[in-house]
């Protein structure tokens, strides 16, 4: 569990991203893919359905023994609010309520933010279509490791230790590499959490709470569906930056293992994106691809080949508009 992974610096490359060049490609062959961009009028009410799935169990876990609240936080809420994260991943994008809409889905997205209880989804917002468009961008791409990340986690124990802990370090890194502004919609997310969660705890009393918090923070970290963080970008074959997860997994996660695909097209919902893995499918069916985000998690830790560091990085050329 020691031995040092012997990378000591990001992939460094000086092309652009892939996915502009074969989305043109793409739409040049295929202009009938335009046809599944736009909302997706089913996931508001996925959406809220899974809300209140979270609200009963609040309720239902308020009498509980503590063992038991443990183990339904992990083998239930733990998914559902890992789910919940995906939701306003789709809804960042605007495919709840459509460009027109955008505030919609902003309150909408707020919605969604209250059974995981970590204000998050007005800054998830912001930095996540910088990652689309300045993907591995140095200084911009928040979803890229800090040069601690790769310094220290460079052993099987710390690679461990670190897939622990991906949620503090998703939240502290836009502070560290990308730091903006606070917006007034970022002020009421806080404000409205907050709210809610004093509410819960008011109402319902301690172990809802800790349900809903723990559950959020285990859901993320060493989880079988936190492998997407892995999967999706980390560098397991030289000369690949993007990777796409074809098993059943998805069924939980609004088909972000489409991950190819969505940056390809991230104006269409996750539920259109095996249609446009059909109609394209020679786009896709010879890029790498995982079949298992546990097996994905598992080689991470032990390849002493792979480590924070596993990733495409690029300087970024000419002017740069952040969200």
């Amino acid at each position: 569990m020691g031995n040092r992974v012997p990378r000591e610096d990001y992939e460094w490359v000086y092309t652009d991203q892939p996915h502009a060049d074969r989305r043109k490609d793409i739409l040049a062959k295929y202009p009938e893919i335009k046809t599944l961009m736009g909302p997706d009028p089913r996931l508001k009410w996925i959406v809220c359905m899974m809300v209140l799935v979270q609200f009963l169990a609040f309720y239902l876990v308020k009498d509980l023994d503590w063992k038991w609240v443990l183990f339904w936080t992990y083998a239930f809420g733990s998914c559902i609010n890992h789910s919940m994260t995906l939701a306003i991943h789709e809804i960042s994008h605007n495919t709840a309520f459509g460009n027109s809409r955008a505030m919609w889905n902003r309150w909408f997205a707020m919605f969604a933010n209250l059974p995981i209880g970590l204000p998050y989804s007005a800054s998830f917002k912001r930095y996540h279509l910088d990652h689309h468009r300045y993907l591995g961008g140095d200084g911009v791409d928040v979803d890229i490791p800090t040069e601690f990340e790769g310094w220290f986690f460079c052993t099987r124990f710390r690679k461990f230790v670190w897939i622990i802990l991906q949620p503090l370090f998703y939240a502290i890194r836009p502070l560290c590499i990308n730091p903006k502004p606070i917006t007034r919609l970022e002020v009421a997310n806080v404000a409205v959490q907050l709210s809610f969660n004093v509410a819960l705890y008011w109402l319902c009393g301690a172990k809802p709470v800790v349900y809903m918090m723990a559950g959020s923070l285990l859901g993320m970290g060493l989880h079988p569906i936190s492998g997407h963080f892995i999967a999706e970008h980390y560098m397991f074959l030289k000369g690949h930056e993007t990777y796409s997860y074809y098993g059943s997994l998805n069924l939980l996660t609004f088909n972000v293992g489409y991950h190819n695909e969505h940056h390809d097209f991230p104006s269409i919902p996750g539920r259109r994106l095996p249609l446009v893995k059909k109609i394209a499918s020679e786009y896709y069916d010879d890029l790498p691809q995982y079949t298992s985000w546990v097996k994905v998690l598992y080689d991470f830790i032990m390849d002493d080949q792979l480590s924070p560091y596993s990733r495409v990085k690029r300087r970024l050329k000419g002017d740069v508009k952040l969200e």
